[in-house]
């Protein structure tokens, strides 16, 4: 009997001229826990000049984290928040109600080139937590609880695992944690919950007499204990959480019903219309540029 219940292999996607791997979600599974999106950003070389410009654009129903493990990315939203991602921080962005936000490389980075590597995840809110106010918090790299295990150091990027709590505020039962070796390591899955996942950034996990590498996710199935023996000098991120239930995904809109993603579509589009002035979606301040709707 394996532990394994399916193993996804990244897909390439274009996002405004740079490529993406997307892992999730996947047609035989769409989420992990409350994980409904999961993008793997290059790694990426950004010669001097060149650089990711993703104009502003709105999201509702769900939390953003982006984990760099190379470079640095700017976000800016129209909350007023203008910060600086780099690699260990978090960025936590709450789109609840409705949000919009750009991501840009900053011009300081833009002239020297960089080194692109990261992941970005949304995480679908519950339904009662879908029309929450939108937030934004920066937890710097520091701030998050380190665990060592059997020669792995695990960095809490959110939600509890292994006796720890990570400060960002989530808002359901899950965990995402980074791993980090330099040596040859044996690590574990939190027990106390039904979905879970490993996803391998760089390096080799030996579950079962079978070996798994770079850009693949194995989903385990519920109540599995697997031992995952890690080579050294690995990089993986492990998550998962309660089951969120089914959701609609259109662009980067996420709801429980057709409707919340239509008013959504259609307060994007008269924001536009309007240049965004007393309109429900606002840009970012210092930003000119959006995203129109895909239909239009």
């Amino acid at each position: 009997m394996t532990s394994i219940e399916i193993v996804i292999e990244p897909r390439s996607r274009d996002l405004g001229g740079f490529q993406v791997g997307r892992v999730l979600p996947y047609a035989k599974r769409r989420t992990v826990g409350p994980f409904i999106f999961f993008d793997v950003i290059g790694p990426a070389e950004f010669k001097p000049g060149q650089g990711i410009d993703v104009r502003p654009h709105p999201h509702i129903g769900l939390a953003t984290v982006t984990y760099l493990f190379s470079g640095e990315l700017r976000h800016r939203d129209c909350l007023g928040f203008d910060q600086i991602i780099r690699p260990g921080d978090v960025n936590w962005m709450t789109a609840g109600r409705g949000i919009t936000h750009s991501e840009r490389t900053d011009d300081a980075r833009r002239a020297s080139g960089q080194l692109m590597h990261g992941i970005q995840s949304w995480v679908a809110l519950p339904e009662e937590a879908e029309e929450t106010d939108p937030a934004f918090h920066h937890h710097p790299k520091d701030s998050l609880p380190i665990i060592e295990q059997n020669g792995a150091q695990l960095r809490l990027i959110a939600g509890q695992a292994f006796g720890q709590t990570a400060p960002v505020k989530t808002f359901s039962p899950m965990f995402y944690v980074a791993v980090e070796t330099i040596e040859k390591s044996t690590i574990t899955l939190p027990n106390n919950y039904e979905e879970r996942a490993l996803f391998i950034v760089n390096g080799n996990a030996d579950i079962e007499n079978s070996s798994y590498s770079d850009g693949q996710m194995i989903v385990f199935k519920p109540g599995a204990n697997p031992e995952i023996n890690v080579s050294a000098k690995s990089k993986m991120m492990v998550l998962g959480g309660e089951p969120i239930g089914r959701r609609k995904i259109w662009w980067n809109l996420v709801a429980t019903n057709q409707e919340n993603i239509e008013r959504a579509k259609e307060n994007w589009r008269s924001s536009a219309d309007n240049n965004f002035n007393n309109t429900y979606f606002s840009l970012p301040p210092g930003e000119s540029e959006f995203i129109p709707l895909p239909e239009d």
